[in-house]
């Protein structure tokens, strides 16, 4: 019935459009309605593109394609390309097909427009997806309130303003918060910058953990760690860390660069880059990795079943 085309660095944003367009499939049939395929191959794809209409009303294709665009030369050939522009143009009406490109967040990587299949796809319903730039707080603001609503939420000025000082501009963690929000404030609609305060790990709840282990404090870091264990899951406490740990070493290994130019590549607020830069001066690049490393490690021992305890594979990584 469709083609669409959607692709950038905000991949919630992308992974929500999907969703509603999901959520209007005949649940009935979600099984053999709604499929995703990852960068098929030529042959595959277009079997896909020429799917025969189905008995129970629409589909929904989603062909992930980050391949396609990622590849040194062109991933199909010429005439390969003329057979999916024509299956395209003449795909079946209930078929809707959505070829979904999702480029690394923080990174500045764009899509190459000149390559022929970008041409083709660009011709139907095609939209970027950029995040938001961390410098734009009344954009993301104008975001978490619009969100909010969704949520039948009413959210303050400053809940909004601690929100985006703890989060940057990261809309899935937004939309994650505002959900344990709304089970906090129940059966009240309104949140207030206290109801954030209950949930939130601050940057510099990380960063004082991260601080105790450079300074080999290490009873003070595990003390830490496990304040922060009653707001959130070990594995949440991890993962932004480890994100956290990235922008560091980031901002370490390009400390030669501009502010503009490190606000652009890691998403951080120019005069929040130069307050983390002074204080991790002392702390060496090589020592940041090592730990981001040994809390990698860990998260893939708990993920796979390996770890018998969660909150001692996390304390056993940050002191190691």
């Amino acid at each position: 019935m469709a083609v669409y085309f959607y692709y950038g660095d905000e991949d919630f944003l992308i992974d929500s459009q999907i969703e509603t367009m999901r959520s209007k499939l005949n649940p009935d049939f979600l099984s053999m309605s709604f499929k995703t395929f990852d960068n098929p191959e030529y042959s595959e794809l277009i079997n896909i593109l020429r799917t025969s209409p189905m008995m129970f009303g629409e589909t929904l294709f989603v062909i992930n394609s980050d391949k396609y665009f990622s590849s040194q030369k062109n991933f199909f050939d010429d005439k390969e390309l003329e057979d999916i522009e024509d299956a395209l143009k003449n795909n079946p009406e209930s078929l809707n097909v959505v070829f979904v490109v999702k480029l690394p967040r923080e990174e500045g990587k764009q899509l190459d427009t000149r390559r022929k299949l970008y041409k083709i796809l660009s011709k139907f319903n095609s939209e970027e997806f950029q995040a938001f730039k961390t410098y734009k707080t009344a954009e993301i603001s104008d975001w978490i309130r619009r969100r909010s609503k969704t949520k039948d939420l009413i959210i303050k000025d400053d809940a909004v303003n601690l929100l985006i000082e703890l989060l940057g501009n990261n809309l899935r963690q937004f939309d994650t918060e505002l959900d344990k929000l709304k089970l906090i404030v129940y059966p009240e609609k309104t949140v207030t910058k206290k109801a954030v305060e209950e949930i939130a790990v601050s940057n510099q709840d990380l960063f004082n953990i991260t601080e105790l282990i450079m300074k080999n404090n290490k009873d003070k870091a595990l003390l830490e760690f496990k304040k922060l264990t009653d707001k959130k899951h070990p594995l949440e406490i991890l993962s932004a860390i480890q994100t956290m740990l990235r922008k560091w070493i980031l901002l370490k290994t390009n400390s030669n660069h501009s502010s503009v130019e490190l606000s652009k590549l890691v998403g951080m607020h120019e005069f929040v880059i130069k307050q983390t830069l002074q204080k991790l001066k002392n702390t060496p690049a090589s020592e940041l990795v090592k730990l981001k490393q040994n809390l990698f490690n860990a998260e893939i021992r708990i993920k796979s079943g390996e770890a018998l305890d969660v909150n001692s594979e996390v304390e056993i990584a940050l002191i190691r």
